[in-house]
């Protein structure tokens, strides 16, 4: 297969490396929505060592993206400038140590969870309810069942755009709701997270509770995306949540094309089989508007969103 023209002309130059480069790679499998565009380059890099190398060597002006499991992630239709990084199973190491679970920032949530769960330690259980990376939930201070990663943060590891390697506090993290003070474009490689130690079947068990409250009041077996909105905290918002106010404003079953919103958890925007990431990000944005007019509260997207909007993409 030729290599398109673009991404020829990334790659030439880009620096050696031990993992890999594909020119013109669909992100769509790598998305839990399963829609949007290519990558110019996707490069999985071979390991934390590798990635360094990859950083102190690219072009700075070549744009960078980082990617883990999909989970919160919609690609637009128009794919993705650049080189986009995906943190794979190389990056998925996890250690006890003492009372602190040391994961890598490939690691899914849920395999850090059932790890400490093994582990016999607990205060971990919540990553059980949040389908994404340990990259991703240092990004956004994932959280869910009324825990947050702020709350069990050690320390956190990122690289910048030069391939140095930061050690970061709690404090220098700069937490705050669905947010941290970190610079965007800096790649969490590992965290460090607090346990308690407990019999590992009391854990279960709350684990399980986790698990059963999300099979009842989400769309899991569909392609979504999760949370699709954060939960306002502006006083306007009196309290409710975002899925309160998506209701409130008739939006649940509402659709665009093949993109809805979930008659279950209207907190969840689905592909129902024919979307395309411009219907699901119109969706969204006609969701916004109508929250906004029927309840005066602004929502602001969690989902995160990357790449290029076709000439007909929505405007935000």
């Amino acid at each position: 297969m030729t290599t398109p023209q673009p991404a020829q002309k990334i790659l030439d130059r880009l620096p050696p490396v031990r993992g890999r480069y594909d020119a013109g790679a669909s992100l769509a499998e790598y998305t839990w929505f399963r829609v949007g565009g290519a990558a110019d380059v996707l490069f999985r890099p071979a390991d934390t060592s590798d990635l360094v190398d990859f950083l102190r060597n690219v072009p700075v002006d070549l744009p960078l993206s980082v990617i883990g499991l999909g989970s919160n992630l919609l690609v637009r239709d128009g794919g993705v400038d650049g080189v986009v990084i995906r943190l794979g199973k190389a990056f998925g190491q996890m250690e006890r140590v003492g009372r602190v679970i040391r994961a890598g920032g490939g690691a899914s949530d849920i395999s850090v969870a059932s790890f400490a769960r093994d582990e016999g330690l607990g205060g971990l259980e919540f990553l059980r309810g949040i389908p994404g990376t340990i990259g991703g939930a240092l990004r956004m201070n994932a959280g869910a069942y009324g825990h947050e990663v702020a709350d069990v943060l050690v320390a956190a590891e990122a690289l910048d755009r030069h391939g140095n390697l930061h050690r970061l506090t709690p404090d220098e993290m700069g937490f705050s709701y669905r947010k941290t003070r970190v610079p965007e474009d800096w790649i969490f490689v590992s965290g460090e997270f607090r346990g308690t130690p407990d019999d590992p079947a009391v854990i279960a068990a709350r684990m399980d509770r986790i698990n059963e409250a999300r099979e009842e009041s989400q769309p899991l077996r569909t392609r979504t995306g999760g949370s699709t909105f954060k939960n306002p905290t502006s006083a306007d918002a009196k309290g409710r949540r975002a899925w309160e106010l998506v209701d409130e404003a008739g939006c649940r079953g509402h659709k665009v094309g093949g993109a809805e919103v979930s008659a279950k958890h209207c907190n969840f925007l689905i592909n129902s089989g024919t979307a395309t990431a411009t219907d699901i990000e119109r969706l969204g944005e006609d969701v916004r508007r109508r929250v906004k007019d029927v309840t005066g509260v602004s929502l602001d997207w969690e989902i995160r969103r990357i790449g290029r909007r076709p000439k007909e993409g929505p405007k935000t």
